[in-house]
């Protein structure tokens, strides 16, 4: 039987793979940094947490994450022509003693079974418009390009910052970034506007990754982003996590199968509500396992972190993948 790494490697390169990878088991999440300890994040119920950046947060019950919090007076940048006065960068760099139980992490893992991954998010888009309101953020892309542009780079200099101190101390086998590219229909952005202002941070950020020993790029997107797939293999990205059913999987495994493979293909607002089943469970797990086949597909919730919003049910889903390998393998 293969390791859960073994299997996971095979799948996605198009070789023999003996089950289905069950959604997260070969990633160990290491979740969590010296500048995570500072970077406040609202628990489940908790509301308008002010973290690093100056973002508010709320975690409303009966909601999946956390999401920032825009009323006017929250908006950290009321401006972006005059973003610098309102942006204040938090400090990434720390000693070394303060990565020593993130250390012990990762060396517990057995990196023969399991990847080291840690986890980081809000990406670089997604910053964006947590600093500004998303409607606002959009806007300046057409209306303030250059002021775009510097926020980004901004951005992407802390990420690189924080890229060093990882790969220095954690030394990560996998990295799981999320960045939600778009909603559920269609991208946030044109493919074109995507490779303008997006897609050069991100050559910067994962190419950083890569090249200092991270095998694996996992990158959470939990919406329709089909017509990004092309960009996000020039960028290197192993995993697409969190893609939907509004994409059509089947087609994308037959297109460009080899170059990325696709992790998801459960809604999670399809089996992750109150008054879920079992029933309900199984049956959108076979449909994804029959629908996308063995290789280059990990059936998963679109959902981005190894939980469930509703207790039960990432555990059910497991359940039913391992009931899935028995009957395809």
């Amino acid at each position: 039987m293969l390791t859960k790494r073994q299997n996971l490697l095979e799948t996605i390169r198009g070789g023999n793979p003996d089950r289905f990878v069950k959604q997260y088991e070969a990633f160990a999440m290491i979740l969590g940094s010296p500048f995570g300890k500072r970077n406040p994040n609202p628990k489940y119920g908790e509301l308008n947490v002010v973290n690093a950046w100056g973002v508010t947060k709320s975690y409303p019950e009966g909601t999946p994450g956390p999401f920032p919090v825009h009323t006017p007076d929250k908006i950290v940048i009321k401006d972006i022509e005059n973003w610098r006065d309102y942006v204040k960068v938090p400090q990434v760099v720390y000693d070394a003693e303060e990565w020593e139980p993130f250390i012990a992490m990762a060396e517990k893992v057995d990196r023969k079974e399991q990847f080291v991954t840690p986890f980081f998010a809000p990406g670089i888009f997604e910053q964006c418009h947590y600093l500004m309101e998303i409607q606002n953020c959009l806007m300046a892309f057409y209306e303030n390009p250059d002021e775009m542009h510097e926020l980004i780079d901004c951005i992407t200099e802390f990420e690189l910052d924080y890229a060093r101190e990882l790969c220095k101390y954690v030394k990560p086998d996998a990295m799981f970034h999320h960045d939600d590219w778009g909603t559920q229909i269609s991208t946030f952005m044109s493919p074109d506007m995507f490779r303008e202002f997006i897609k050069p941070a991100y050559e910067k950020v994962y190419g950083y990754y890569k090249s200092h020993g991270v095998e694996l790029i996992i990158h959470h997107s939990d919406s329709f982003a089909a017509t990004l797939v092309p960009d996000m293999i020039d960028l290197g990205i192993d995993i697409w996590q969190g893609v939907m059913t509004t994409n059509n999987i089947p087609e994308l495994i037959k297109q460009y199968g080899g170059k990325i493979s696709f992790m998801g293909g459960i809604d999670s607002a399809s089996v992750d509500f109150e008054g879920w089943t079992q029933d309900v469970v199984a049956k959108e797990v076979e449909r994804a396992c029959s629908e996308c086949g063995k290789l280059y597909f990990i059936p998963n919730a679109s959902q981005g972190l190894p939980v469930s919003t509703f207790p039960g049910v990432y555990q059910a889903l497991d359940e039913e993948i391992d009931k899935c390998s028995k009957k395809f393998f």
